[in-house]
């Protein structure tokens, strides 16, 4: 029984992130605080463990529940960054958010500053993390513009990979869309994300990324959503995208 108990506990800023409350870094600033008691007493150390299941926690003398789940999609713009605050004091996704009535939410995956596209959030911890996980291959899908026009030995050698700072980076299918003079785009889908995955892997093939636009996660699309904007999830999209089904028909 000893053990299962142990399993059971977490860490107070742990446990007031995982259940969607704040971020566990804005969690250990509340802590730090004063403002989060434990059964009665002040807590000041954001590891302490706690079984959520049994511990009495609040904030500010309120009680810490969780509110509601929410999940949203974000059409993010080029030239923010997928964080909450950022150190070199560029602006962030969370500007695309400023004026939404809505709880705490934390970006489902990343997109680069330079790219753009489709965008998920919430405060479901465990939703998120099954949407991330490597083990499900969710499929990504992006609209990629180059600077060259791509032979079927480039797109075969994408699918073929390269191994850059130690990693196989390779592409699940890539197809041409259209060409101009110099340019061309592609759509490229990936089923798993190792990090800035795309522009690594063009670079070892030789090839300059001009545009990077996420059109697709799972069986989600980006649609017409305008840029900047963003709508809650259908609750049918919620629970493919944690199958990572597509939907009928």
């Amino acid at each position: 029984m000893s053990g299962k108990k142990r399993s059971s506990q977490k860490g107070l800023a742990r446990t007031l992130s995982k259940l969607g409350i704040c971020s566990r870094t804005r969690a250990a600033e509340l802590i730090h605080s004063g403002a989060v008691r434990v059964n009665g007493q002040t807590v000041l150390d954001p590891e302490m463990r706690v079984d959520p299941a049994r511990a009495e926690i609040t904030i500010n003398d309120a009680p810490a529940r969780a509110p509601a789940r929410v999940y949203i999609a974000l059409n993010k713009p080029r030239g923010l960054v997928t964080t909450r605050a950022d150190e070199k004091g560029r602006a962030t996704v969370y500007a695309c958010l400023a004026d939404a009535d809505l709880p705490w939410v934390s970006p489902v995956g990343r997109l680069d500053q330079a790219s753009e596209g489709l965008l998920l959030f919430s405060n479901d911890s465990a939703w998120n993390a099954a949407v991330t996980d490597p083990a499900t291959h969710v499929n990504k899908i992006y609209h990629v513009q180059i600077g060259l026009l791509p032979t079927p030995e480039f797109l075969a050698r994408l699918h073929q990979g390269a191994v850059v700072d130690g990693e196989l980076l390779q592409v699940r299918a890539a197809h041409e869309l259209r060409r101009g003079g110099r340019n061309a785009w592609l759509e490229i889908t990936l089923d798993e994300g190792k990090n800035r995955h795309l522009r690594r892997l063009l670079k070892a093939c030789g090839c300059e990324v001009l545009r990077l636009i996420r059109i697709g996660i799972g069986p989600l699309r980006l649609g017409d959503l305008p840029k900047g904007a963003w709508r809650h999830l259908a609750p049918e999209e919620v629970r493919l995208l944690s199958s990572g089904r597509a939907p009928a028909g």
